[in-house]
């Protein structure tokens, strides 16, 4: 950034300065079976450094994507652990991706 009056280059607080700093996300999949979906899910929402968690059908069609913040508490996950619950009595084998971010 540049003053807009003379043109010195300006820096950035601190603030800006963790902005900017890209976080590092890695990819991961395994497969589950219909009965250990929702435990599995559980576990990973409980890790705390998920992103975003993928259930797919065995054809590698996306059924749903649950993306998760910081400050999700456990009542508000629980409609979506009704959708999974829902997901695991029709499904026999799922994959699950997730997005993991890597700490610095």
């Amino acid at each position: 950034m540049y003053c807009p009056s003379c043109g010195t280059p300006l820096t950035p607080s601190k603030k800006e300065r963790e902005i900017k700093r890209p976080r590092k996300v890695r990819t991961e999949e395994f497969e589950v079976t219909g009965s250990e979906l929702v435990e599995r899910v559980k576990a990973l929402i409980h890790e705390g450094n998920i992103r975003r968690i993928t259930i797919k059908n065995q054809k590698g069609k996306t059924l749903i994507e649950i993306p998760l913040t910081i400050g999700v508490i456990g009542a508000a996950l629980l409609p979506v652990l009704a959708a999974v619950g829902a997901i695991a009595a029709l499904a026999t084998k799922c994959t699950i991706a997730i997005e993991r971010i890597e700490k610095n």
